[in-house]
């Protein structure tokens, strides 16, 4: 198997539709498999799945557990060479995926890569990011409009290495996967992302930020209401768990 293609789900039943429709390019192919992780939806997603798409595979969770939980259960199903983590509310499109597929074969030394992404407006979003310290976190939280890049538009136009790409969009080397072990499910909801580059990068594998391949990502930004709702103190959590773990504040 070439490729194994994960996504979860919560409740979106829709964006996911979408989001496997922007991929049947690959869904037609026999070297590569799609997994869908149910988690907990109460929207009819897993008999939407079983309907529409009887060739995918789909795992149910009776609730959501986190990201990192849900991801490991499919990972731990794929067989594939190389694994591609995108959130259900991206659209990618066949140039990209061969791109990234190319890239991924081109550089040997690469263990995780992530493309440009953009959002429904066609806005540039923040998909390489610094280790979410302390000071990125008020940065982030004080930044009114928009997003903030803290990287600089100007770098986000060429190829480079960041301190992690964030899960939306991770497209993996199996070996760098072994090597690194499973998501951290201690973790919640973020920043799984960040801890899986940092062990990524540990066993010796760099990261990439591809900018000539665009994928569209529809949601990503946390507002100041959901940091204070239920996800966002399990965010909270999950950062707490991170400086404890690397025990590094900033």
């Amino acid at each position: 198997m070439l490729l194994s293609v994960i996504l979860i789900t919560g409740n979106g039943r829709k964006l996911l539709s979408n989001c496997l429709k922007s991929m049947s390019f690959l869904l037609q192919r026999e070297d590569v498999e799609v997994i869908v992780v149910d988690n907990g939806s109460e929207d009819g997603t897993i008999h939407f799945l079983h309907d529409k798409y009887p060739d995918i595979t789909a795992i149910s969770l009776d609730k959501n557990r986190g990201v990192a939980y849900a991801r490991n259960r499919a990972l731990e199903r794929a067989n594939g060479e190389y694994l591609w983590i995108l959130d259900n509310d991206t659209e990618l499109s066949e140039p990209v995926a061969r791109g990234m597929m190319q890239f991924m074969k081109d550089n040997p030394g690469v263990g995780l890569a992530g493309c440009r992404l953009v959002d429904a407006d066609g806005l540039l979003q923040e998909s390489c990011k610094r280790y979410p310290g302390l000071g990125e976190k008020v940065k982030n939280i004080l930044h009114r409009r928009g997003y903030r890049y803290a990287y600089g538009l100007e770098k986000m136009k060429k190829r480079f290495e960041p301190e992690y790409l964030i899960g939306a969009c991770q497209l993996i080397r199996r070996d760098a996967y072994e090597a690194a072990g499973p998501l951290d499910e201690k973790i919640f909801y973020g920043p799984e992302d960040a801890d899986f580059c940092l062990r990524v990068k540990k066993a010796g594998f760099s990261l990439a930020y591809v900018p000539e391949f665009t994928v569209l990502h529809h949601c990503q930004r946390m507002s100041r209401s959901r940091i204070l709702s239920l996800i966002g103190l399990k965010h909270i959590e999950g950062l707490v768990h991170l400086y404890f773990k690397y025990k590094r504040l900033f």
